[in-house]
C-alpha cells in the first residue's frame, strides 16, 4: 500500500432563470473544452421526450426514472416544472477522481448536491428580465402562462457565497461563456494543484 490517494477533481452545478442562456453558456465551453479528456459535460437524465428541444438528455418514462432513482442510478435528482430530473450516479466516481464535472442543475436542488458531493462550485447563470421573458418566448416550448409562471417562480436566493459565482449573459455570449471558462480552467488548476 503505497498510501496513494487519487486527487479530488470539482463538481460545477450551473442554475439559473430559464431563459438565462445556461445551454448556451455550457455550450460555448463544451467547445472550448472538446480536446480536454479531464472535463466532462454530463448529460442528465429527464422524463422529457428526446425531441423536446434544448439541451441533449437522456429520456426515460416516469416509471423507468423511479425504477432508476431506487436502484441507486443518481447521485443526485429532483422535481421540478412537472418534469424529474436525474444526474448519474457515476459523475460523483469522476469527481473522486480527479475529473471536473459540468452539470445543469436547480437552485432548489443545490443543498442536494452539496449533500452528494461535498465542495461544489456553483456557477448562476442570469440575464435582464425582458432578455429572459424574449428568449422563454422564442423557444416556443411554452405557453405565454407558462412563460409568465417560470419568470414569477419563486426560488431559493444562491447569488451570494464563496462557492458562488455570478455570470450575467445578458449580452453577447461569448462574454458569458468566457467568463464561464475562465471559472471550469481555475477549478481545473486548484484540483490539479492543491494546496
Amino acid at each position: 500500500m503505497s498510501g496513494f490517494e487519487p486527487r479530488r477533481g470539482a463538481l460545477v452545478v450551473v442554475v439559473g432563470p430559464s431563459g438565462a442562456g445556461k445551454d448556451s453558456v455550457m455550450g460555448f465551453a463544451a467547445r472550448h473544452f472538446s480536446d480536454c479528456a479531464d472535463i466532462h459535460f454530463v448529460r442528465r437524465v429527464i422524463t422529457r421526450p428526446s425531441d423536446a428541444g434544448g439541451e441533449v438528455h437522456e429520456s426515460v418514462s416516469i416509471a423507468e426514472f423511479v425504477e432508476m432513482e431506487q436502484a441507486g442510478a443518481f447521485a443526485v435528482s429532483w422535481d421540478a416544472h412537472g418534469l424529474k430530473y436525474g444526474i448519474p450516479e457515476d459523475v460523483r466516481r469522476n469527481v473522486e477522481n480527479g475529473a471536473t464535472a459540468i452539470v445543469n442543475g436547480s437552485r432548489s436542488a443545490l443543498p442536494a448536491f452539496r449533500t452528494s458531493f461535498g465542495d461544489i462550485a456553483v456557477a448562476v447563470i442570469t440575464a435582464e428580465p425582458a432578455v429572459l421573458a424574449r428568449r422563454l418566448a422564442e423557444r416556443g416550448r411554452e405557453s405565454e402562462e407558462d412563460v409568465l409562471r417560470r419568470l414569477s417562480r419563486q426560488v431559493p436566493d444562491v447569488t451570494s457565497g464563496p462557492d458562488v459565482m455570478l455570470i450575467d449573459n445578458s449580452g453577447r455570449l461569448e462574454i458569458a461563456g468566457r467568463h464561464f471558462v475562465d471559472l471550469v480552467e481555475k477549478l481545473r488548476m486548484k484540483a490539479a494543484h492543491p494546496a
